[in-house]
């Protein structure tokens, strides 16, 4: 009896994998070997920035929120510590948002957070 290989699953796989690399550079996109390479090395580099987006995030509301609140004549580690202190349920991507798109509600917290200070 022949050996069953089973062709048709095998092609569809490397169809997957080749219309996921469409666009991609050179052999990367239609040499099955070079392209099953870069899919997978891509997935990885996906699974990783999914996590590390989280902290990029919270980087920029930081330097938003510095910002904003050093043209008040404040640091940003003296605001969030009385922000903490007064326990004003904002976290950094609301506030950040607050200083960006609505200066005088912010200006007013940290009106609110001086006169505690």
């Amino acid at each position: 009896m022949p050996r069953a290989k089973n062709a048709v699953a095998s092609r569809a796989r490397r169809k997957k994998v080749l219309k996921e690399t469409r666009g991609y550079f050179g052999s990367r996109s239609n040499v099955w070997t070079v392209a099953k390479n870069t899919y997978e090395k891509g997935l990885t580099y996906a699974f990783r920035d999914r996590r590390k987006k989280k902290s990029e995030f919270r980087a920029l509301w930081i330097q938003r929120i510095n910002a904003a609140v050093r043209m008040e004549g404040m640091s940003y580690s003296q605001f969030m510590g009385l922000v903490h202190k007064m326990d004003i349920g904002m976290n950094r991507k609301v506030l950040a948002d607050l200083a960006m798109n609505q200066p005088e509600a912010f200006a007013a917290i940290i009106a609110k957070v001086k006169e505690q200070a």
